[in-house]
Parts: structure tokens; sequence; C-alpha cells
């Protein structure tokens, strides 16, 4: 049992009555920093969280590549510590169990009875008042009585003392977690923030059992990154049927889709003359270039295979007769594309540089490329449509047969 003088109690008798009210510091999910992008780090054991989250952040500190260089880490609060001398312990007649519950029942809120109202019901838990819970110089006044009835002081078996820890453990679902925040310099882009990051994991040797992340722009970053092959690829299949489906044709979609490397090298040209970073916008940008760049070759294969059609010209013929009459189409329709971005302007315009200079340079190269290469794929691919029909008349026709 505990002994404790009355004076710990409360003045309303033995035990508090009261309803039991936990109180806990939590941090759910992360944390909010002052860093423009954020790299967690989770693990299973809070020790491995505490001792790699510092020198990462040191390491990290150092890379020309990142800037201001924060952590959420809270490890300069304190904490009463006590250790059991066992051997004295066993001497006097008391147990480990016994020193446990006793702490228990001065500090953990036990329950040991119910009062019940006529509306309601209330726990009766024993506790000492507030004002002695929140020192440790209470546990000198603590005695506990022995198997000999004797009453034996807590600080005859222990002895406690200040320890560090942290003043709260952030998690992130159900791991311990550890948050680093930073900003970029300038100059510096999210792919080179993220390149400094996993290189500098890798140097100082980063344990297995911690496993990071990122949040926030970085996390976004890298997700557009992994769905761009995938978002033009399903832009390509669909206007390739689409166009398969216009000319009931499977080679010339062929020749209109021949035109849309120039899309990306144009924006990647113009944007690296710029200085500027391929970003969300700039992807945009891409992908609507993808429905602008291909009216070129479309105008001129509409012609092409109306002329063949209707006057009976040759294809060599048929696509030189497209480009005369389609150049000025063409040029219009790309002038009116471009111009708007050139001259145009707002309060936030800047927003929207990337794009516009994704367009403008597309257009510019592809108006160029397209007038001389459309005509070349355009002949060799009927080339090629005429060579697989004659292959495949001479098979079914087979080997002629003899007298």
């Amino acid at each position: 049992m505990i002994i404790i003088p009355p004076t710990l109690f409360s003045p309303g008798g033995a035990a508090s009555l009261q309803n039991m009210v936990l109180r806990a510091k939590t941090h759910v999910g992360r944390p909010a920093l002052g860093g423009f992008v954020i790299k967690t780090l989770q693990s299973n054991d809070v020790a491995e969280i505490k001792t790699w989250i510092p020198r990462l952040e040191r390491a990290l500190s150092e890379r020309p590549e990142l800037s201001d260089v924060n952590t959420d880490q809270q490890d300069k609060g304190e904490q009463p510590t006590m250790t059991i001398d066992r051997d004295t312990a066993s001497r006097l007649g008391l147990t480990l169990r016994l020193v446990d519950a006793t702490l228990y029942d001065a500090f953990g809120q036990r329950q040991v009875s119910t009062t019940y109202a006529p509306l309601n019901q209330y726990r009766v838990v024993m506790e000492v008042t507030p004002e002695y819970a929140q020192r440790p110089s209470a546990l000198a006044a603590i005695e506990i009585r022995n198997s000999s009835e004797e009453q034996v002081p807590l600080d005859a078996v222990s002895r406690h003392e200040q320890t560090p820890t942290s003043l709260a453990v952030n998690h992130q679902g159900a791991f311990v977690a550890g948050t680093i925040s930073f900003n970029l310099p300038p100059g510096k882009g999210l792919g080179d923030a993220v390149k400094a990051i996993e290189e500098t994991s890798r140097q100082i040797g980063l344990s297995a059992s911690v496993h990071g992340s990122f949040q926030g722009t970085v996390r976004a970053f890298q997700e557009s990154l992994n769905s761009q092959p995938w978002l033009i690829l399903a832009a390509l299949a669909s206007v390739y049927l689409v166009l398969s489906i216009l000319y009931e044709n499977y080679v010339h979609p062929l020749t209109i889709l021949s035109t849309l490397p120039s899309v990306r090298v144009g924006a990647l040209l113009a944007l690296l003359a710029f200085g500027l970073d391929f970003t969300i916008m700039a992807l945009i940008g891409v992908i609507l270039l993808i429905g602008i760049v291909k009216k070129n070759a479309i105008m001129m294969v509409d012609v092409a295979l109306e002329a063949e059609r209707t006057q009976g010209l040759a294809p060599q013929e048929a696509i030189f007769q497209a480009c005369l009459l389609r150049f000025r189409p063409i040029l219009m329709t790309t002038l009116a594309a471009m111009l708007p971005l050139v001259l145009g302007g707002s309060e936030r315009a800047e927003l929207r540089v990337p794009l516009g200079m994704a367009i403008v340079g597309s257009l510019t190269l592809s108006q160029l490329l397209t007038l001389y290469t459309t005509p070349v794929v355009y002949l060799y691919l009927d080339r090629f449509r005429l060579w697989c029909r004659s292959c495949g008349s001479s098979r079914h026709l087979g080997p002629a047969s003899g007298p």
C-alpha cells in the first residue's frame, strides 16, 4: 500500500471525486514548418528518428542546393527518471511490482470505486493533488508498506534524476516520424533538391529501418514526373485512334504523328534558352501542342489524299500541291496561336511564362520542320503501304499452277 502524508491529498477526503480526464500531447500527420519543401523520415523506433534526423539535417545544411534547413525535432525537454535498487528493495521486503503499483496509485489515476447518482455516475479516482504531481520532490514523501508491515521510504530503494527527452513525438500514419524542411536557393530547382537529398542520404549511410518520403511540393512534383509518360502516351494513342477512324487507314495517321517530336524539342530548347524549368504549366503546354502542331500535317495530308482521289495525281505531286495550297493557312493559324502569348500580359503572367515559352518554341520549330519532314514521311509511308498491299495480294494469289 502507499503511505502519503495527508497534505498530499485533496482537502475533501482520502481521494478526489472526479471524472477521469486523460491529457496527451499528440501530433498526427505532418507538423507545420516554415520550409517550402518537406522531407519526412519514418521508423518503428523513436531512437532511430532521434539519431538520424540531426545527422541528416547537418549534412543537408552543407549542400548548396538547399537553404534554410530546419527540423521539427524538439528534444530539449527534461523528464524525471527513477532507478530502482533491486538488491536494497529485496533486502527491505519490497518487490518491483509493489513499487510500480504504488507509483500508479499516486500518479496513474487508479479507479477505486464508482459513485452512482440519479442522473449520472462518477468514477472515484485515487491520486495525489495536482500541485504535488507536477514536481519530482513529491517522490520523497512516498512511503511503501512492505510484507512485514513496515513503512519504507521510496528514496531508500530508488534514486531519480532529470534526463533529456522529446517534448513531442510526431507520427505519420502508424510510424514515428521526423520532418526536415528547407527552401530552394535562387537558381535551383526541385529536381536539384531531390537529387541532393538522395545523394546525402546515401553518403551518411541512412539506416535501412528508416524510410523517407517527400511531402508538399516535392511529392506533387514526383507524382507529376511519374505520370507524365503515361499521360503523353494516352494522348498519342487517342489521337492515333481518332485519325485512323477518320482516314480509314493505319498508315497516314503515322504521317501526322511524325510531327510531334518537334513539339518536345522546341519546348525544351525554348525553356533552356530563357533559363526556365520544365514545370507543370510547361507540361500542360506540351499536351496542348499535340493538338496544335499536328494540324499542320492534317492540312497537308487532307489535301494530298483528296488530290489523289479526285485528280488522279501521283503521291509526290499531290503532297507538293498540298504544301503550296496550305502554306498560308498553316502560317496564319501558327501566328494566331503565338501572338496572344507573346503580346499578352497580366498581374500574374509569370505563372504562365513556362506555358507560353513552351508553346512559342514548339510552334516556331514545328513550323520550320513540318513543311519539309511531312512530305518526306508521307511519301515513304505511302510506298510502305503499297508494298504491304502487294505482299498481301501475292500471298492470296499463291503460286501459279502448272499445266
